[in-house]
Formats: structure tokens, sequence, C-alpha cells
């Protein structure tokens, strides 16, 4: 079986090759853009019929549908990213990141917010001031249980 790394190498050549922007790919497979890149990049599985539509778009084979619909290891690098803009939200969560906990525990409770019953959405505001970056996060509430 093709590893999430191949797979990844593929579908990024296919899409510079086919010239498409991730927001085509997304829609011509009917899922979001977020999560359609998240699954190119090997850290969400897509379902078989998504993993199959997004292969026929982008011109891949059985191997790369296959890799797309197999469990990731969701793990990165530890290390601080050196990407400018990865780094900046690594800083926003350092200077926000007990800030949110508080306001979410305040609101909610003691838990969290659902990495995986999640939403994202990635906007561009245009502004006179210079165009914004609108990031929108939704993940559902799961209150820690006491036993």
């Amino acid at each position: 079986m093709m590893n999430k790394e191949l797979m990844t190498a593929k579908i990024l050549e296919a899409k510079v090759t086919k010239g498409m922007t991730w927001e085509a790919i997304a829609e011509a497979v009917d899922m979001s853009p977020v999560f359609t890149t998240s699954a190119c990049l090997g850290m969400n599985s897509m379902a078989e019929d998504k993993a199959f539509a997004l292969c026929e778009t982008l011109g891949l084979d059985k191997q790369v549908a296959e890799a797309l619909q197999s469990c990731p290891k969701k793990a990165w690098d530890g290390a601080v990213p050196q990407d400018p803009l990865i780094y900046r939200l690594y800083e926003i969560v350092g200077v926000y990141g007990d800030t949110l906990k508080e306001i979410i525990h305040e609101k909610f409770g003691d838990g969290i917010m659902s990495a995986i019953d999640f939403s994202m959405e990635v906007d561009k505001e245009e502004n006179p001031k210079g165009d914004r970056v609108v990031v929108t996060m939704n993940g559902k509430f799961l209150p820690y249980k006491a036993w």
C-alpha cells in the first residue's frame, strides 16, 4: 500500500499539472476545501467515494485513492515550525491559548473543543487597510466526566 507521504507528493504534482486550486478540487468532490486539503496532505482520511472522485478529478490511480482512505497517524514535528505562516499560528496559540481556555471554561465548563467533531473555514476579507485572513473554527464542546 502507498504511504501518505508518497500519496501527498502525487496529489500535489497532479494539482500543479492540472492547474487546480484546493477550492476547485474540493468542489469537484463536494467537500470543504479545508478538509479536502488536510486529507490530501495526509492528516485526515476520506470515504471511498470521495477518494475515488478526487483521484478521478486529478487523474490519479487506485493506489492514491486507497491511501486517501487509510487512517492517518496524526503526528507532527514537535519543534517550532520555521514557515512564517505556520509559526504565526503557533504564536497565536502561545499568546491567546490560555485566554481561549479561560473563556471556553467560563462559558461551557470544564472540557475541551473537539478536533474530531469540527469544521474550519478560511476566508478572505477585503479591507482598505490590507486584506484580512478570516479563520473560523467550529468544534463541539466535550465536557470532562467525573466518575
